[in-house]
């Protein structure tokens, strides 16, 4: 039963499918980050379906291209353009830590959000618009999958920048090694599944997302002292638009 529950902690938390609500109770709580990467399944699973639909009708690549991008938003609710636009904002004030993280409290959006937020999503929207082949498309679309694999990974792994915070909420709590293995696993599993549909782009794509990840340690570790829930978000939406932008290219030169 606790183990549901995680389930329908993480699903009602990080996304907007409505479910069940459960009180927030500690046993409750172990195996949330367990669930968190499923989110990115239905994402995937939405987007690979709407792009096979666009295909078979014949859409236009308009609505083919801003309705997929706004799968993740619709299905997440922005959760973590959020975090991203907090991080952009703190990383471009270059203050001293403590500023930065106060920084990452306010809930103002500043000039810098909004620009590398718009620059971000014309580059999304350009990648995604060049995605044709239908195996690169699956491996894209198990990139949401697995930027919420190592997000995950990050959050029970990496070293925290506060003791207070949703993140570090659910870290404090979280059956630690079992995390890590069911994620861990996950992971494999998933990569597994790119280097299958497509060998050379599911290793280059998967390992875009890893060094991002090295790059995420070296860089909150820098900039804050460690991982917070919108660094989080900041890491995830750079994950998965770096792997857009990798099977678009390799599209666009190979396929």
């Amino acid at each position: 039963m606790h183990i549901l529950k995680s389930f329908f902690i993480a699903f009602s938390l990080y996304s907007q499918i409505p479910l069940p609500q459960y009180e927030w109770k500690e046993e409750d709580m172990k195996y949330v980050f367990c669930f968190f990467p499923w989110v990115g399944a239905l994402i995937g699973v939405c987007l690979s379906l709407w792009l096979y639909l666009c295909d078979r009708l014949q859409l236009g690549g308009l609505c083919r291209t801003m309705i997929g991008a706004a799968i993740p938003l619709l299905i997440t609710g922005g959760f973590h353009v959020d975090g991203f636009m907090d991080t952009v904002d703190a990383l471009h004030s270059y203050q001293p830590k403590e500023r930065r993280l106060e920084i990452l409290k306010d809930s103002h959006i500043g000039a810098f959000a909004v620009i590398r937020f718009s620059v971000y999503g014309m580059l999304f929207l350009g990648a995604l618009s060049e995605l044709e082949n239908r195996e690169l498309q699956k491996i894209v679309c198990s990139g949401f999958f697995l930027s919420r694999c190592l997000c995950g990974i990050s959050a029970v792994s990496f070293p925290m920048a506060k003791k207070d915070g949703l993140l570090f909420f659910f870290a404090d709590r979280a059956g630690k090694r079992t995390v890590k293995g069911f994620l861990y696993l996950q992971s494999a599993a998933c990569i597994g599944l790119m280097l299958y549909w497509h060998l050379p782009a599911g290793l280059f794509v998967a390992g875009c997302a890893a060094g991002l990840l090295a790059y995420y340690f070296y860089r909150s570790k820098k900039e804050f002292g460690g991982v917070t829930g919108d660094t989080a978000g900041w890491f995830i939406l750079l994950c998965e638009g770096s792997m857009v932008v990798a099977a678009a290219a390799l599209d666009i030169f190979l396929c």
